[in-house]
């Protein structure tokens, strides 16, 4: 007989899992506490589909290669339904600088390098139909998940949920999609589980505003000026969407005080978009329109969870995924890719063996294989991102002679380098797009040796492959959005 799953979450998590478990025969129930799409129209699902459960649902969202390839190859029809729904294919071409196409020459797995961008909403949208048309899935909305039910034993073994309604649905394997949300583990610590985590503050807010292009108009060709770019102490991207939408993000260090409680109001979020020059294009007047407030997001913490104890699972039959057993910084944009491919090593790990103890130490070992060394290069980054915003603020401050070297091999060396050469570039992306480790592509001695040379020319003779600035110095955009640059660096000083 197939296994039964409940799935708790229908976000891209919960969807995700669907998408896995679904062509194995199993019969995959999902269980959203949210009410279900209020239209097939996107723009009425953007404007009114009610997600307590998914905070950052109206944020920018993009799948990276790691993500669209696995919809590419094991369900090609999702693919061309969101095509078909206006969601975006941005590719390796898109990248090349003018240096670059002097040499490029397209090669096969360039065509991997893509990321899929759209609405979140939208996204959500044609992946849920979708996933619902699937043999065996079920996808029950507005069903809020009280308790989880549990066998006796050590380990504890999970048996099924109950509902608020009272509800007692039984399963043979229970995953765990709800996202920042959930409790489920917090309800197994509670009868002793002994999961443990690790946490660490992203150090950033994120806000979001999207816009719509006016009636005949058509986003800015792509130029010299990047449309995204890091100042420091302020980050922003533009992430083009479907029905001639896009939105920009941008993120802001914790410790920027004054600019994070200004940057909630349209007319200042606009305005620190007019001082870059990557975005000027994208929302002059007669080009695009605001057609949102400004979304902001916090709490933004870096977690890891660890379902072993002493080699041993701590839970039996129950399988978080996506936030719910790790959670990223948003702003690398890995949360979805995440999501989805822990979905599919569970799928190899309940493959491998019908026996629980062994699925779930096959499971945590897939997690640890594949996703742990992005989770661990993103802490190192936001790490760094902090220290650098809080040297922002440092009136005076001056890096010692092993940042400055280490910077400039960054910028003059490896920024350089990927900006000139196509097979660089292309080594860079596998590690970006999560299709190899995140530094492998450096310790290739070949790669190295090209970085090097690079380098070793000077910033003279790398001139061209400098882009120009992004955007002004700290003090003269908060001047010119009316914004205090003062305030903070005495409220440091205090501390």
């Amino acid at each position: 007989m197939a296994e039964k799953v409940v799935v708790i979450g229908a976000g891209i998590a919960g969807l995700c899992a669907a998408l896995a478990l679904a062509p194995t025969g199993r019969q995959v129930t999902l269980l959203e506490r949210d009410p279900p799409p209020p239209t097939e129209d996107p723009n009425q699902v953007f404007a009114d589909w009610s997600r307590r459960g998914v905070g950052h649902l109206r944020h920018s969202h993009a799948f990276l290669a790691r993500l669209r390839l696995i919809i590419r190859d094991e369900h090609p029809k999702l693919l061309a339904d969101l095509l078909a729904a206006g969601c975006r294919e941005l590719g390796l071409e898109g990248m090349l600088s003018d240096i670059h196409r002097r040499t490029y020459k397209p090669e096969p797995i360039d065509s991997d390098f893509v990321i899929l961008t759209s609405r979140r909403t939208t996204l959500e949208l044609v992946i849920r139909n979708y996933a619902a048309s699937l043999p065996g899935v079920v996808i029950r909305s507005a069903c809020f998940v009280r308790d989880i039910l549990t066998n006796p034993g050590t380990p504890i073994s999970v048996r099924g949920v109950r509902l608020e309604s009272g509800e007692e649905l039984t399963c043979d394997l229970l995953v765990d999609a709800g996202g920042r949300t959930s409790n489920v583990v917090e309800q197994l610590l509670a009868l002793g589980a002994p999961i443990t985590e690790t946490a660490e503050n992203a150090g950033i807010l994120y806000f979001t505003r999207h816009y719509r292009l006016k009636p005949g108009m058509t986003e800015p060709p792509r130029g010299k000026t990047p449309a995204t770019g890091d100042l420091g102490f302020l980050k922003f991207g533009v992430f083009p969407g479907d029905e001639g939408c896009f939105s920009i993000t941008l993120c802001v260090p914790e410790i920027e005080v004054e600019m994070r409680k200004a940057i909630v109001r349209p007319d200042t979020f606009d305005a620190i978009c007019r001082q870059m020059p990557g975005l000027v294009p994208w929302i002059e007047p007669d080009r695009s329109e605001p057609v949102s407030k400004v979304f902001g997001m916090g709490d933004l913490q870096s977690r890891w969870r660890t379902l072993l104890h002493n080699g041993m699972p701590a839970a039996l039959n129950v399988f978080p995924v996506g936030d719910s057993l790790v959670r990223t910084n948003p702003l690398y944009g890995r949360g979805c890719s995440f999501a989805a491919a822990g979905a599919y090593v569970l799928r190899d790990a309940l493959r491998a063996s019908p026996d629980p103890v062994r699925r779930l130490i096959a499971y945590e070992s897939g997690v640890v294989r594949d996703l742990q060394p992005y989770f661990k290069s993103m802490l190192e980054q936001d790490r760094n991102a902090i220290r650098r915003a809080r040297q922002a603020l440092t009136p005076g401050h001056v890096p010692d002679l092993r940042s400055k070297v280490l910077k400039s091999f960054m910028e003059d060396g490896v920024g350089v380098a990927i900006r000139s050469d196509p097979d660089l570039l292309r080594a860079a992306m596998r590690g970006f797009h999560m299709l190899e480790h995140p530094s492998d592509w450096l310790k290739r001695p070949k790669n190295i040796a090209k970085i090097l040379k690079y380098w070793a020319r000077g910033k003279v003779a790398n001139a061209e492959a400098y882009p120009p600035k992004p955007g002004p110095d700290r003090e003269t955009l908060m001047r010119a959005v009316g914004i205090s640059p003062d305030l903070d660096i005495e409220r440091l000083r205090a501390a």
